[in-house]
């Protein structure tokens, strides 16, 4: 069994943020997949920019606002 680490992009609402998780590799069926606390790491940085909560996302990653560059 091993482990990678991996970038996750969370995009909710005009933000999105860069998180770093760690992949878990094994000889199963279900390889690779998350731990079940990174898997909470991104639902609580999901709910954190769905709530407007920037401070509390950014304790995870990094945060980006996207907003439009061109307008048709």
């Amino acid at each position: 069994m091993g482990k990678r680490t991996k970038t996750k992009y969370v995009h909710e609402g005009r933000y999105v943020a860069e998180v770093e998780v760690s992949l878990i590799e094994d000889e199963t069926q279900w390889s690779p997949y998350l731990s079940l606390d990174d898997a909470y790491k991104l639902d609580d940085v999901r709910d954190a920019l769905r709530q407007g909560d920037l401070n509390a996302a950014a304790r995870y990653g990094r945060i980006y606002e996207m907003r439009p560059v061109a307008h048709q």
